[in-house]
């Protein structure tokens, strides 16, 4: 038989089967929606990787992870003449030959023959492919048991997963579930479900997904052996933090850390709250201090220095600032100086976002609205506005259901209907030099369109509902409203979180922009009562610095012991970082005695008080400052490479600013001091402490080695600890 008659043989017999409409017509047992999709994505049939990318495969197209439920249903049974599905003989369809591997299929054998969902399969196309009725029972949720689990080394636990329908009715839906551990090192799941803990300590949060909901298994791998009561119960507290982190660590069997000596902890506070160097006078003025409370004093005089506001703008700035060839250099050198002058002023952070987001008003003169000559679309607006206020990454949902998370397209284009008035009046973006005005406002009119279905979006934020805003007013105010509100579920926790990994070297969710139910905290407690603590103070930015830094838990000692050596995310000890690329070279210039000289910038000034990446430096540019091309938000690469070795060991503006007649060896060789003291003065600069004996020692024998020369000495010396790690990290 023809295939063309093979279709028309079908397409008769599937009208004689399918299910006539009246009283004595029954629900068939097997559905589209409710039982067939379930399988399609089980089996990876509507994956990323086959069937369910952007143009499918081998002209089979289906909606990614089963989303689209109307688009299936035509692919399978009607595109194509109906071609992959033969009611009249169902063995022959398509459908279940290639899946099965009865024929070559590109995706291999992905349903056995003998397994109970090909003859749900076979059943659904034997009885007319069925759809769901609308009245039918909708998914309300699924649950996975054991929520939570405590596992020792190399045990497993078989996870069950169980759907739950508006009707009250529930399945087990084990078999249909796709699962996904965050953490497969300590956690490792099966496509069945079955979690099995490594030999390491530590956690894991395993993922259930069936069809578009989620749930999630957290599962612990205590460390052998136990720690008595005591040991929690007599670890010091400073503020609710530590409380919050030693019961994380006690539930681990984890014990934390040594405090950091006096000089470690100086160092580091400089690092983090300013981003520059302590002089060996402040060092030796602090290591002197015998004030019990002269850590907190220090974050205290810190947080009021000058260095405090251009440190954190220059963090800012690597999120939100543009491409100056793209947008303008004096719109950028604007939204530079905004940036600057709020964290100078100390402005709330809920204002900070709220002026951003509402921003209007020339680019010439407000800052902030450089924002909205960079992003114009509203679609590119609310990217980066849900990423960098929320922490909810939507780009997925720009084009489908989020496959992690509950995001729709829906949601996507309602949230981008806020800026669907904004609008724009001057000189637009002429790449690759726009040096135009341009003023931001709001437009009486203006609307988003679902790029699948044409409707009008209707305004409404995330997990909100849908809102009406007067041609009067700008929609982006009503935005701003939700945003900063206090029951926000993720406006504080978002900031508190980013902050928190600057200070503490991971976020207690990673990546700190990236909160989700699929994507949990390490220490869940911890983010909540720091976002409660956040909200309490006023969105008071240094507050929250002064209250992690503060904590016992962050002047913590980073070398490991003997029950925390493999933890990287509770915070048992603190975790190294290496420098930015623009305090880097400032401590550099700091310790040489030898400024850096930087393009359209006044001499003097310092690589932190750049308005623009633009600026050439071959120094920044190894040491991973942003790519001015990449799109924001851009978070800077903190990888160490080998050319930052070369770069430190070899670059002829380094060995130039440590061999300079007028550079700080030079001085220190000709004063009148010993050669003890000259090592400590060195140590002093570029450590933040004195020589240990051993160190001290193995410097004076190269100083009274014959035939050295004590400038060439301490040069030698400045240039052998600028190329260690305790210089380029912060400890």
């Amino acid at each position: 038989m023809t295939r063309s008659l093979r279709t028309v043989f079908a397409c008769v017999c599937w009208l004689a089967l399918a299910p006539t409409a009246g009283p004595a017509a029954e629900r068939p047992a097997v559905t589209f929606e409710r039982d067939i999709q379930p399988i399609l994505a089980r089996y990876g049939c509507n994956a990323g990787a086959c069937h369910g990318k952007a143009r499918g495969q081998n002209g089979f197209a289906l909606s990614l992870l089963g989303f689209d439920h109307q688009f299936d249903y035509a692919a399978i049974v009607q595109e194509t003449r109906g071609r992959r599905i033969f009611p009249a003989a169902p063995d022959a369809s398509l459908l279940l030959l290639k899946s099965s591997g009865q024929v070559p299929h590109g995706g291999g054998k992905r349903l056995p023959i003998d397994d109970p969902n090909f003859a749900k399969l076979r059943q659904w196309i034997a009885t007319g492919t069925p759809r769901t009725p609308a009245d039918a029972p909708k998914l309300d949720r699924i649950t996975v048991t054991p929520p939570s689990r405590s596992l020792a080394p190399n045990a497993t636990q078989q996870l069950a997963v169980t759907a739950h329908y508006s009707d009250g009715t529930t399945e087990d839906v084990t078999k249909l579930t796709a699962f996904q551990s965050s953490e497969s090192g300590y956690v490792a799941v099966d496509e069945w479900g079955l979690a099995k803990s490594g030999p390491l300590p530590g956690e894991a949060a395993v993922m259930a997904r069936f069809m578009h909901k989620f749930a999630v298994c957290h599962v612990v791998v205590p460390m052998p052996g136990t720690v008595p009561d005591e040991v929690y119960a007599g670890l010091p507290r400073k503020n609710f933090i530590d409380g919050l982190v030693w019961g994380k660590l006690q539930k681990l069997g984890v014990t934390p850390s040594e405090s950091a000596p006096d000089a470690t902890f100086h160092r580091r506070a400089y690092l983090d709250v300013i981003g520059r160097l302590p002089t060996p006078e402040e060092s030796r003025a602090f290591l002197a201090d015998t004030d019990p409370a002269k850590r907190g004093k220090l974050i205290d005089a810190l947080l009021q220095r000058p260095e405090y506001a251009d440190f954190w703008a220059n963090k800012w700035a690597d999120l939100i600032r543009p491409n100056p060839y793209r947008v303008g250099i004096k719109a950028v050198f604007n939204l530079d100086a905004w940036l600057r002058d709020s964290f100078r002023k100390n402005k709330p952070y809920d204002q900070f976002v709220r002026e951003l987001l509402t921003a209007r008003g020339s680019t010439f003169q407000n800052g902030a609205a450089v924002m909205f000559r960079d992003r114009r679309e509203p679609d590119e607006i609310a990217t980066i506005a849900s990423q960098l206020f929320l922490g909810v990454r939507l780009d997925c949902a720009k084009c489908h259901h989020h496959p992690f998370e509950v995001w729709s397209q829906d949601d996507f284009y309602s949230f981008a209907a806020f800026f669907a008035r904004v609008g724009h009046k001057g000189t637009g973006l002429s790449p690759p030099i726009s040096g135009g005005e341009e003023f931001v406002y709001a437009a009486p009119k203006g609307q988003v369109k679902h790029p699948v279905t044409d409707e009008v979006m209707p305004m409404k934020p995330l997990l909100g509902k849908a809102v009406t805003v007067p041609e009067d007013r700008d929609p982006r105010e009503a935005l701003a409203d939700w945003v900063t509100a206090p029951d926000n579920p993720f406006f504080a926790k978002v900031i508190v979180n980013r902050v928190w990994a600057d200070l503490m070297g991971r976020g207690i969710v990673e990546p700190v922009d990236d909160l989700r139910a699929t994507n949990p905290p390490s220490n869940g407690p911890l983010l909540d009562a720091l976002a409660a603590d956040f909200r309490k103070n006023g969105y008071d930015l240094k507050k929250l610095i002064r209250t992690i830094c503060t904590s016992h838990a962050y002047g913590l000692s980073s070398l490991p012991n003997d029950r925390n050596a493999g933890d990287g995310r509770n915070y048992s000890r603190h975790y190294r970082q290496r420098l930015r690329a623009e305090v880097l070279l400032d401590a550099l210039c700091d310790v040489t005695g030898m400024k850096e000289s930087f393009a359209a910038m006044p001499s003097g000034s310092r690589a932190m008080e750049l308005w623009t990446v633009r600026s050439q430096s071959v120094f920044l540019d190894s040491f991973g400052r942003p790519d001015p091309n990449q799109d924001p938000p851009c978070e800077r690469t903190s990888d160490t490479t080998v050319v930052q070795a070369l770069h430190l060991m070899n670059a002829p503006g380094v060995q130039e600013k440590i061999t300079a007649d007028a550079g700080r060896a030079a001085k220190l060789a000709a004063i009148q001091k010993t050669d003890a003291k000259l090592v400590e003065e060195v140590y002093l600069l570029v450590y933040g402490r004195p020589p240990t004996d051993d160190e001290r020692a193995a410097c004076l024998r190269w100083f009274e080695k014959p035939g050295t020369k004590r400038r060439q000495a301490v040069e030698d010396l400045m240039w052998a600890l600028l190329n260690t790690p305790e210089f380029v990290f912060k400890d």
